[in-house]
């Protein structure tokens, strides 16, 4: 398959998550994704605990080829620096101290190849007391932008976020940093930095409940003080212990269809209990009430009874649930991997689709160095310069 990107080079010199999701994204439309990694792997290898898939390393990294060098070596840091020559896109996750210690800061890297998009993921930017500060998604995705802090009810700490969820949503961003800097390219003949952070992402994520504290209605702090919580738009539990999602929206239109699924249309009738104000004045009764009545019914029922009504809903689905999902599989959301490990003949597609290119089918992730002699000899290395680096530890193949 050709794919969208053929002839685009990247080098992939990020670790662990968001970055070279970034480059998974291009790989998946066809680049060729050189993975950097230190001689000992990218510790981002050791996430799946020993497991026999390295199910975290296979998502992240699949269509890619693995060079493992040491660039803290001048030899090291010389073959980089060949790659990068040739390359359209650079991929890092180096703060700006870690660029000037490598020497791959972007005013270097653009005398060396004007071409260069060169893409960096940071924790908080590169400006600011914070600049070199250290984080994941947890702690620079989820609580530095007051994501985590919307995600409790009064009273409550905030509940352990989904660990990745932020890593992938700033790839996302990464990725289209990198593609309008592609396409400005084309226009201009020339490359530039494309930068992001944890933080850039996370705040535009909670860009809803942030633009409402600007304009002076911070709902995570009313939802602490009063247990400000919308009982339309709420969790509920059913008798045989799943949950269940509302989310309501035109409140006079679905209010009444919910009551009638709940089996009390005298709530209509119910000063306290009628739609809008009064329901939202007494919400935390209202809250209580839906609730009790939830539990009376088997999900299955349930779901069946809103779904007759047209009320937004979902289940809210087990992770065991969504792997085998028929509506995702057929949409090709899941879709088969020959990865040629245990337990990994399923992976998950870049999550946009273009209708005159397909994507790429997925190839396992690399071996440590897989193709570090492969990608040498592309450079004009011949095999006894080759074994030299191995021997000199500058390599590993």
């Amino acid at each position: 398959m050709e794919g969208l990107f053929k002839g685009v080079k990247v080098v992939d010199a990020a670790s662990f998550l968001a970055g070279p999701c970034a480059a998974t994204i291009m790989a998946d439309y066809g680049a060729d994704v050189i993975k950097i990694e230190p001689l000992s792997g990218d510790g981002h290898r050791g996430i799946s605990g020993g497991h026999p898939s390295e199910w975290s390393w296979q998502l992240t990294n699949r269509n890619k080829r693995s060079v493992s060098l040491d660039i803290n070596k001048p030899e090291g840091y010389q073959l980089l620096i060949r790659l990068i020559e040739s390359a359209d896109v650079l991929v890092v996750n180096f703060s700006s101290s870690q660029l000037a210690k490598f020497n791959l800061e972007w005013d270097t890297l653009k005398a060396i190849n004007p071409r260069l998009v060169f893409a960096q993921i940071t924790a908080f930017g590169n400006k600011g007391a914070d600049a070199n500060r250290r984080a994941f998604d947890l702690t620079g995705w989820f609580a530095r932008t007051g994501i985590l802090n919307t995600m409790r009810n009064k009273g409550q700490p905030p509940t352990t976020p989904a660990g990745g969820v932020g890593d992938h949503a700033t790839a996302m961003t990464l990725y289209a940093g990198i593609v309008s800097a592609l396409y400005q390219r084309d226009r201009t003949g020339e490359g530039c930095m494309v930068t992001t952070s944890l933080a850039a992402t996370g705040t535009w994520a909670n860009g809803l409940h942030l633009q409402g504290t600007v304009a002076g209605e911070d709902a995570a702090e009313r939802r602490d003080k009063e247990d400000w919580s919308n009982p339309l738009s709420n969790v509920y539990e059913t008798k045989d212990g799943r949950y269940i999602l509302l989310a309501l929206q035109n409140m006079k239109r679905d209010y009444p269809k919910l009551v009638k699924v709940l089996e009390h249309e005298e709530w209509l009738e119910e000063p306290e209990m009628r739609s809008v104000r009064p329901l939202f004045k007494n919400r935390i009764m209202a809250r209580q009430r839906i609730a009790s009545a939830f539990l009376k019914f088997e999900t299955k029922e349930m779901l069946a009874r809103l779904d007759e009504t047209g009320i937004v809903h979902e289940l809210i689905a087990k992770n065991t649930e969504v792997i085998e999902d028929e509506q995702l599989i057929e949409n090709e959301v899941i879709i088969p991997y020959d990865s040629g490990k245990p337990h990994c003949d399923r992976t998950f597609a870049t999550p946009f689709r273009l209708s005159t290119v397909s994507q790429r089918t997925p190839v396992g992730a690399p071996e440590i160095g897989e193709h570090t002699e492969q990608v040498l000899d592309e450079l004009g290395l011949d095999q006894d310069e080759i074994r030299t680096l191995r021997e000199g530890e500058v390599v590993r193949s």
